[in-house]
Order: structure tokens, then sequence, then C-alpha cells
């Protein structure tokens, strides 16, 4: 599909020598080709002038940042890279990332408050706005009813007990695997959710905030969930594919692989309902996604100038609800949700899930300094131990977790 989407567009939507090239980076092709597709139809129309090629669509998150870090390196960078939320502050922190505000400043009808806030936040850093948000996402359950009402559940879980109650009445019936939860998420997304709806923050201060008793018990309901519903150590994309197979009956994952399971799923009813909590709904929930960064390193005003219109086009309320349209991802922007998908929520309540939550909204954490990224595979490799039954001792984790995590973040100077 890669190779498709940058054949069609670059065949569509060339006009011409006279034609300004921009050159565009962007994760997930799995959710976002059909997304693209969609925006580039409209963006074409309305700027023939500009022409945008794709480049080989990042794997995920992580990749995508350190496929930028690399290319900055090599000065060999895009004009635009979509980042997940919680990577924006390294390519800021590096300089590779340029302020928008001088854009912003020139554009009499652009309102940041089309934005919402809490995702804008997320792209804001010293007062200046780096990051337009493109996609929102939270974390919520996708159930196979057909699965669920053979097994007599009627009622969805509301509380992770619950989960583990009907992971039992599911293999009862016969459901050799009956959950998928996502902890190998990118970016350690689940961990954040479930610290989150403690209202306990992952990083707090720069310093490890999970080597307390909100760490111990998001560590051992996680395992209270592998180990009594049996969950297989599926990868996401063998997972997605396994529950649109109708193979597994419950999944704890993003909203924003929605799409692509309505459109892959087979012949069951596929409802999706809040993430379940403790003792009772999560406090907060952990703001995911990704944004638009300018990165280029091109000199030539028109060339920029390209960039940013291409940049604000796909926030914008049309290219905002082609994500809505097109994913499970909630468009960031105001205008796309308020007049362009007035109706659209009503006729996809799978969809409206997430939106229900919105006001849990939390930050996105990102592991400060220039071990980020490592430190993301550290709290992965705790989790996957958990997950095949190497660690049974859930304090003992999170202090070898919390030890080596520490030793890895920036060090505090001390001051008189």
């Amino acid at each position: 599909m890669k190779k498709l989407l940058s054949g069609l567009i670059l065949a569509a939507f060339t006009t011409g020598a006279s034609a300004v090239e921009i050159e565009v980076g962007y994760p997930y092709s799995h959710l976002f080709d059909v997304t693209y597709e969609k925006i580039m139809k409209d963006f074409s129309k309305a700027h023939p002038d500009i022409k945008v090629k794709f480049r080989a669509v990042y794997e995920g998150y992580e990749e995508g940042t350190n496929t930028i870090l690399r290319e900055a390196v090599s000065g060999n960078l895009p004009d635009v890279t979509m980042q997940g939320l919680n990577r924006q502050a390294i390519l800021v922190d590096k300089g590779i990332a340029k302020s928008l505000e001088p854009y912003i400043a020139k554009e009499p009808d652009f309102e940041k408050d089309g934005y919402h806030k809490a995702m804008l936040d997320l792209g804001t850093f010293n007062d200046e706005v780096y990051g337009l948000p493109f996609s929102v996402s939270l974390p919520v359950g996708y159930y196979n009813m057909d699965m669920m009402k053979k097994a007599g559940i009627e009622k969805l879980p509301t509380t992770w007990n619950e989960v583990t109650d009907a992971c039992v009445k599911l293999k009862e019936s016969g459901v050799k695997n009956p959950i998928f939860w996502g902890w190998n998420i990118t970016g350690n997304w689940f961990m954040q959710a479930m610290l989150w709806s403690q209202d306990t923050p992952i990083i707090k201060n720069g310093e490890v905030n999970f080597d307390n008793a909100q760490g111990v018990t998001a560590m051992n309901t996680m395992k209270d969930i592998f180990r009594t519903c049996e969950m297989k150590n599926l990868s996401w994309k063998d997972a997605l594919a396994s529950f649109s197979a109708g193979e597994i009956a419950m999944m704890y994952w993003s909203t924003s692989a929605l799409g692509a399971v309505e459109r892959a799923k087979g012949d069951f009813e596929l409802k999706t309902n809040e993430l379940p909590g403790f003792d009772g709904p999560p406090i907060g929930l952990p703001a995911g996604g990704n944004a638009a960064m300018l990165v280029s390193t091109s000199d030539d005003p028109e060339r920029l100038q390209a960039a940013w219109t291409f940049l604000k086009f796909i926030t914008s309320g049309v290219g905002a609800a082609a994500v809505a349209e097109t994913t499970g991802y909630m468009p960031p922007n105001k205008a796309a949700n308020e007049i362009i998908l007035a109706d659209f929520y009503k006729k996809n309540p799978n969809k409206e899930t997430a939106v229900r939550q919105l006001p849990l909204l939390r930050e996105w954490i990102a592991y400060p300094g220039d071990n980020g990224l490592a430190v993301t595979q550290v709290i992965y490799d705790a989790m996957e131990s958990v997950v095949v039954g190497e660690q049974d001792d859930m304090q003992a984790v999170i202090e070898e977790m919390a030890d080596e995590v520490s030793s890895m973040l920036p060090k505090k100077v001390a001051t008189k």
C-alpha cells in the first residue's frame, strides 16, 4: 500500500514543472494511507501549484523520530513530518523543528482556538507553537458482541476486575483467546493510561513517578489481566488482524485503529466502549495522536510557504474531518467536530466513544533528555517480561524499572 499510495499521489497530483514540490513523512501506513489519499484530492484542487511527494511511511512513532534524527545528521530532512505528540520535544530541543509562529502571525483568519487546547499545548514549547495537532486518540475497548453474548455477557465491563471476570466466562464458552490488551502500543501509552487513570503522571518534575503504590497497582492489574485471561503475546499487527478476523472477543487499543478494523472485520457485531478503570471510570487518560511539524532545511521562501500551506490544510476543518471519516481518530480542530462532522458521530456511534472521553485528556508524557527513546524500550521490555510470564513480583519489576529509567534521565543540577 505504501508504494501504491505514493504512486497514486505522484501520478495524480503532479501539475507540471512550475509546481513547487515539498516532501512529507508520516507514520502508520495501515491507518493513514486512506486518510492522505482523501485529503490530497481536496488539497490538489485547492492548491494545484503545490506537488506533494510522500516519503516511505514510518513504521511507528519511535521509528519516525529516529528517522528524522538520522536525516537531520545526513542533511536529508523532509519539509513536513508527522510526529507522535510525545516525540515533539526532542526535535524542538535539537533545533530540528521550526517555530510556526512567523507563519501563524501572517494568517489574519488563523484562530488557535480552533484546536482543542489540551492538544495545541502539546505542540507549544517556550510559548511558541512548533506542532499543529493532526489527530487525537484515546484508548477504548473493542468488543466482538457475538462472542460476548454467546458467553452470556450483556453488560460491557467498566472496571478491570469485570474484564477478568468476562475472560473467565469467555473461556468457559469456548473462546481460546478472549482478550488482547495493548501493552505494546507506542510510547508506553497503556502504561501511562493505567497511571493517569489514577491521576498519576509517569514522570513528574523530570523524575520517575511510577515507583509508588499507583505504579504497583498498575503492574499488578496488568499481571491479573495477562494471567487470568491467558493472553497471547501477539504483535500489535497480529492482534488487530486476529480481532478483525473474529478470533478475539475483547481488545483494548487506541481508537485510531477503528477505521482499519471496520474495513477489515468479519461478519460480527462490533461495539466500542469507554476504557475500564479501577474502582470506576478513569480519572484521566493520555492524549495520543500526532502533530504536523515543519523541519524543512530549504531557504526557498516559496517552498517554505508551500510546506506551511500543506501543514495548515491538513490540520484545518476539512483535513481534520478526513481523519475522523477514515480512521478512529478525533479531529483536534473544533471546526471539524462542530460544523463539518455535526451528524457524523450520530451515524457512527463506535467513533463517538472516544469523543465522550475527551474531558479525561491528559498529557502523553515524553521521557526527557537524549535517552527518551531508550527509556521507552526499558519500560517496554519490563512489561513484556510480565506478559510472557518471566516476572511475577510486580514490586520488584517496578523497582528495577525505576532504577534503570532514573539512571537514564537527565541529572538535575543542584542550585544554591
